[in-house]
């Protein structure tokens, strides 16, 4: 490919072929799967063990960055267990002990009925008892009234009297008819699917059940124990699917508890406050046979407790869940499908035009940043379809077109990308980095704060060695660990290259403004060029920006990235970019960057110096970077020379 082409130009070659070969005006002809397990986009491999846990009823682990669709995955599993095995589970009052209420398992739907029937029975008992009571107060109140009228005025009002605290004596000392209710603890008499219940960021009373506070203890007042117990979402999933999303922020006690759960299906509820009445309170064990479905990102694997990932391990499946996957025809048709289903499931934006849905497909392509690849962060991209489907809404159009997907880019932009166009704008206006002139030993490096590209200005000088044993190469800017490594490494390049000394001279590297810390080797490239740069005294063309790791031998090698730092580079002004050649076909930037900034791609640092550095010393250098290079090849096939003379000897 001829050096400033961009490579989006295979892009706009395979533009016809951006629907998969599919053929339609608007998404509202195309067919949106009935199930949700085949609405799962690019996730075969788990779709195929979710089948198999379902069917086996095993516990599954699925690990991978947010948004690919682990929660969906968990959802379908609900949907593919049998409805006809779920129960309603009931709690009893306990005549023997009042704190240890009974549990009773039904068949789904008799639960209600029950407790329906418990009710009218209830109702008629205390219809006649009140009837009762009303017969003995209006008798009261009769013999009173005959006493009267057999000349005793005072007998009515004392009759009234009477009858009054016979009623409420007679009214407190009969039992209640109510308390011997059961309630409904888990109710699935309307489940269409085995129940799902998302328990992610769940306290240890939502998850495990809790017994409530009863402020009225005795006197008659009290709550019966029994109708103070409400399930945790463990019991709540009996029969269906518990989904635990990041695992790893449960605290231990909560991550044992889980796993009696699992192993025994069976767990009482008790009340989680100590200082609460329901404290005193613990059910029969309730049943729980869930299939648990765990989820979160590599880290979350670090924090589980082992017996817990061991029990998954042991009686289920690990999951990697895929961020990106090829990008073929099949696969864009998926996508195609994607923004139909997104379009259905909202269900308050318009239809989406072909055109608008290439747009889309060109988006997942950018997100991927890897060449021949689409993302698989679906959430995210089902964000840019919504706000897209608001603009049309908000303009009244019938259909959301490509504009609307283009201006929905620029309106959705993530926080990382405010902050980087707050960065950027704070650095142009107190001059941090500069995209004109040429200036020794400063060179426009590039990194990415999330998902968002910005330009990191990378400063070298060389100064005389503090100390007099050896000089020491000082780089600032709060470099995490593997940045330090990377400095060290570029060391090795620039005293090949130069070929100088520098026992006696102190390098100092400055990474301007990086108050969050640096991380990565991206910036290898840009930091030898600084440094040599400095030491030949050598000025760099601030119109060029860079981004690049280094071999200590001299070889540029891929990083990541590279779009959301090229379209950084260019919204600053920067003209040139210098990339890996290997990061060629990772390049998806938008059409609004692609005449502002010219690509450059290289493979060894003596390219990147022919690019980046000016002035009348730049042809010196260069000169004696060849020979040197010239050198160490003549070197390599005289040793070669000699080792195929020695092979002869002995033969």
């Amino acid at each position: 490919m001829e050096e400033g082409k961009h490579p989006c130009g295979e892009e706009e070659a395979e533009d016809d072929d951006l629907l998969g070969g599919l053929v339609f005006n608007t998404t509202r002809e195309l067919k949106v799967p009935e199930h949700l397990i085949d609405q799962v986009i690019g996730q075969e491999h788990a779709v195929e063990v979710i089948k198999k846990a379902a069917k086996q009823r095993r516990h599954v682990l699925l690990i991978g960055t947010p948004g690919t669709g682990k929660s969906m995955l968990a959802r379908a599993m609900a949907e593919l267990l049998p409805k006809e095995e779920l129960e309603d589970i009931l709690v009893y009052p306990n005549s023997e002990d009042k704190n240890n209420p009974k549990i009773r398992i039904v068949p789904k739907g008799k639960g209600k009925e029950i407790v329906d029937a418990h009710k009218e029975e209830a109702r008629r008992r205390a219809q006649a008892r009140n009837s009762f009571l009303m017969l003995i107060f209006f008798m009261i109140v009769g013999y009173g009234v005959f006493l009267s009228l057999q000349g005793d005025s005072m007998a009515i009002l004392w009759s009234i009297v009477a009858a009054a605290l016979v009623f409420m004596a007679l009214k407190y000392m009969m039992p209640r008819e109510d308390l011997m209710v059961p309630k409904l603890l888990v109710s699935n008499a309307d489940k269409e699917h085995a129940p799902f219940e998302d328990a992610t960021g769940a306290h240890a009373g939502a998850l495990f059940g809790d017994v409530r506070h009863d402020p009225y203890q005795s006197g008659g007042l009290e709550t019966p124990a029994h109708e103070r117990v409400e399930a945790g979402a463990i019991h709540k999933a009996h029969k269906g699917v518990l989904f635990i999303d990041e695992i790893n922020t449960l605290n231990i006690e909560s991550q044992q508890h889980l796993l009696t759960a699992m192993q025994e299906k069976r767990f009482p509820i008790t009340g989680q406050s100590e200082r609460s009445a329901g404290a005193m309170v613990k059910t029969e064990p309730v049943p729980c046979d869930f299939i648990m479905v765990a989820a979160g990102n590599l880290d979350a694997i670090a924090n589980m407790h082992p017996a817990l990932r061991s029990r998954i391990r042991g009686y289920g499946y690990e999951i990697y869940m895929r961020d990106t996957m090829e990008d073929t025809p099949e696969n864009r048709r998926k996508l195609v499908r994607f923004v139909a289903q997104e379009v259905e499931r909202d269900g308050h934006i318009p239809h989406f035009t072909a055109d608008a849905v290439k747009e889309i497909i060109r988006e997942a392509r950018r997100r991927a940043g890897r060449k021949g690849h689409l993302t698989l962060v679906l959430r995210d991209l089902g964000g840019l379809v919504r706000v897209a489907g608001d603009i049309a809404k908000a303009e009244g159009a019938k259909y959301v077109t490509a504009e609307h997907v283009i201006n929905a880019k620029k309106m959705a932009r993530s926080v990382e990308q405010q902050v980087a166009d707050e960065y950027l704008e704070q650095k142009r206006e107190y001059q941090l980095f500069k995209s004109e002139g040429a200036e020794v030993g400063r060179v426009n490096g590039l990194a990415v704060i999330g998902d968002t590209g910005v330009v990191l200005p990378i400063i070298a000088q060389v100064t005389p060695a503090q100390s007099k044993e050896e000089g020491r190469v000082i780089a600032t800017g709060r470099l995490q660990e593997i940045a330090q490594e990377a400095v060290q490494n570029v060391s090795a390049v620039f005293k090949k290259l130069t070929g100088k000394d520098i026992s006696n001279m102190d390098i100092h590297i400055q990474f301007v403004g990086t108050y969050e810390g640096v991380e990565g080797d991206s910036a290898s490239i840009s930091v030898a060029t600084a440094v040599i740069s400095a030491l030949e005294n050598i000025p760099v063309d601030q119109s060029v920006a860079m981004t690049g790791s280094l071999s200590v031998r001299g070889d540029v090698l891929p990083v990541g990235g590279v779009t959301p730092k090229i379209e950084a580079a260019a919204q600053a002004g920067i003209r040139k970019v210098i990339i890996p050649k290997a990061n060629l076909k990772d390049v998806f930037i938008e059409d609004r960057y692609r005449d502002k900034v010219q690509i450059i791609p290289v493979e060894s640092i003596e390219e990147v110096l022919e690019h980046a550095l000016v002035g009348k010393y730049k042809k010196t250098l260069m000169e004696k970077i060849k020979s040197f290079t010239v050198e160490a090849v003549r070197g390599i096939a005289d040793i070669a020379d000699v080792e195929i003379k020695s092979e002869k000897h002995v033969v």
